[in-house]
């Protein structure tokens, strides 16, 4: 293991582990769907976004909560919508419960949840928390990236430790990338591979982050993500034009004022971001929110930041702040943020304060 002697090997490798059985899970969840085989009682068609994220948080968080059962967790769907419906939870059930996987020593270490009730007090275990600012505290999300997800694009499989409000281990599972894309520059949503080879990116404070091919069992080796390299002299970002929540005309003068183009990369998952710019393919992220008193979920960044600033990137709030993982279901103590490779993030949160300071003109 890539992390021996980190102190967190049995966190990093169960986190791994049901990261990897959570993506597979995604997987199938998409090739049922579009295959017709979901319906609700009413006999109206399934979309994807009705289900498509309970049962990954149910194995996710019983996978965590069968090895460590004092640990609390952050997560954002709860199992209301499959209480109403009992053919829906049904189907979610069958998925569920057909997607085990052995660890690589053979021992089912992630457990099998045995009932219908079990997987849906799973679910509820994460949306019904707020969070503590002390203590251990498992931030996750089945499916960062919801319309990716529906429409064929990059999303992630998020998973993520935090400890007092600081980030210990995290992983973040890549169903539509493949080794290859990663190493041609190609992390958008206009290039994918939906039936090509996934990858996840883990990394544990402190030793650095890795990449490696997902398998249908054991884990595969992984190879350490070296600091990328600038773009080039001129930044390229990775951004939505459709985001509701942040203010993109001053996301597009910021980059203007670097002379970047704007949006750069297309990715509507944030955790994919951070994926575009720790495989060097990016170099920076900004979120300046639409309103002064947003502030970001904490499950769009626990992980993503932590592999990014493990391969050598940085990751603050518009002050320049470091940013607190530990104030419950959203970032309270942090004002938008600024993620980019290390040379870069200076000179961005300089434009974007400059821009802030001219009253966005």
């Amino acid at each position: 293991m890539e992390v021996a002697a980190s102190g967190w090997e049995d966190e990093y490798r169960i986190a791994l582990l049901a990261v990897q059985r959570a993506v597979i899970l995604t997987k199938t969840v998409l090739s049922n769907v579009d295959k017709g085989a979901l319906t609700k009682e009413d006999n109206s068609p399934v979309t994807i976004a009705d289900f498509g994220a309970q049962a990954p948080q149910a194995l996710l968080i019983d996978a965590v909560h069968r090895n460590f059962h004092d640990d609390g967790f952050v997560g954002e769907e709860s199992a209301d919508a499959l209480r109403k419906d009992a053919q829906l939870c049904e189907r979610v059930w069958e998925l569920v419960r057909t997607t085990c996987l052995d660890d690589d020593e053979g021992n089912l270490i992630l457990g099998n949840l045995e009932t219908k009730k079990e997987m849906l007090d799973a679910i509820d275990r994460g949306s019904r928390s707020d969070g503590r600012s002390k203590g251990r505290v498992w931030v996750l999300d089945p499916i960062d990236g919801t319309q990716a997800f529906v429409n064929g694009g990059q999303y992630a499989v998020a998973l993520a430790m935090v400890e007092d409000g600081v980030q210990r281990v995290g992983v973040l599972g890549c169903p539509n990338l493949g080794l290859d894309q990663v190493d041609r520059g190609e992390v958008g949503d206009s290039t994918y591979q939906k039936d090509g080879t996934c990858v996840m990116l883990s990394a544990v404070r402190g030793h650095g982050s890795y990449i490696r091919p997902l398998s249908q069992g054991k884990l595969l080796p992984a190879r350490k993500i070296e600091q990328p390299a600038r773009t080039g002299p001129v930044l390229k970002f990775v951004d939505s034009s459709k985001s509701r929540t942040t203010d993109l005309q001053r996301h597009r003068r910021v980059a203007a004022n670097l002379g970047s183009t704007w949006p750069g990369s297309e990715v509507l998952s944030l955790q994919m971001r951070y994926v575009a710019i720790t495989t060097g393919n990016c170099d920076a992220m900004i979120r300046i929110p639409r309103d002064e008193t947003y502030r970001e979920p904490v499950w769009d960044h626990a992980g993503g930041a932590l592999i990014l600033e493990e391969a050598g990137g940085r990751v603050t709030d518009l002050n320049g702040q470091q940013v607190d993982f530990g104030q419950g279901r959203r970032l309270q103590n942090n004002h938008g943020l600024v993620a980019a490779l290390k040379d870069a993030h200076t000179t961005v949160l300089a434009a974007v304060q400059g821009n802030s300071q001219q009253g966005g003109e």
